[in-house]
């Protein structure tokens, strides 16, 4: 299973929602990854922590060396393995961001490299169960062949009228990349996240979208202060607290995404 988390709008929970659902696997016994393609490197340093980040490069080799190595025949090629690093959490694996990303983006677009990601992420998923991809808050080249090499994508939601603009183009986004590169995909659902279910805007906005016919997922996430100590302490809310309220509905998202058919 290879499942991307992506919206191209800023804010809505991509790190979070990747790195929870990948903890809560890698606590149910499977061997799962997560693969940071965004340069804000968010889900790296939730996994990893702060100081793996504080040398300039990073902890190393990472996708930007993966990238790098498909750009120059002078690079000694690894083994997708190689570009793994362990966490602290048992069955929980990383492969880490590099905020130079950016700097190789129009490189990697003009040398057509837009299926290497596909090709490593197949063979890692020889060895892992599961593989969960945080991509950037935009629909670029990154995100593009996140979406070639997954066969699921989730979709975080935040309850604004912004977000709901940006969902229609989101989805055009996605239903193009099924038809050009990759039938394989299906969007897995959507999840509504920083759930206020007592205010009557994003009660409304949920059914609204529900009415539609829209995939919108039965499990919401709360908005809780406890996101931000969980990423303070650098630990996946399953290992910091496993029975608050929040963990407990993450628990129920992984549960309702693990349904057959999902």
């Amino acid at each position: 299973m290879r499942t991307v988390v992506f919206n191209q709008k800023g804010g809505v929970g991509k790190s979070s929602i990747t790195v929870n659902l990948a903890a809560i696997s890698a606590a149910r016994g499977n061997k799962t990854l997560v693969v940071d393609l965004d340069p804000q490197c968010n889900a790296s340093q939730y996994l990893l922590g702060m100081g793996a980040y504080q040398q300039e490069q990073g902890p190393t080799p990472n996708i930007g060396t993966f990238f790098a190595q498909t750009l120059s025949f002078k690079l000694k090629e690894k083994a997708p393995r190689d570009y793994v690093h362990l966490t602290r959490f048992e069955n929980l694996y990383v492969l880490p961001s590099d905020g130079e990303l950016g700097e190789v983006e129009h490189l990697l677009e003009s040398k057509h490299k837009i299926y290497k990601l596909r090709g490593l992420l197949k063979s890692l998923a020889r060895e892992f169960d599961a593989i969960y991809v945080d991509t950037p808050p935009a629909f670029n080249f990154y995100t593009l062949s996140a979406l070639i090499a997954a066969d699921r994508v989730l979709i975080p939601f935040d309850c604004d009228a912004f977000s709901r603009k940006a969902l229609y183009s989101l989805l055009e986004n996605i239903q193009e990349t099924r038809e050009d590169h990759n039938e394989d995909l299906r969007v897995q659902g959507i999840v509504v996240n920083q759930y206020q279910p007592r205010a009557r805007l994003p009660k409304e906005l949920v059914a609204s979208l529900v009415e539609e016919g829209l995939p919108i997922l039965d499990s919401k996430l709360s908005a809780s202060v406890a996101m931000r100590e969980s990423h303070e302490c650098a630990t996946p809310l399953i290992n910091w607290s496993p029975k608050h309220k929040l963990t407990q509905e993450y628990q129920a998202l992984y549960t309702e995404l693990s349904r057959p058919g999902r």
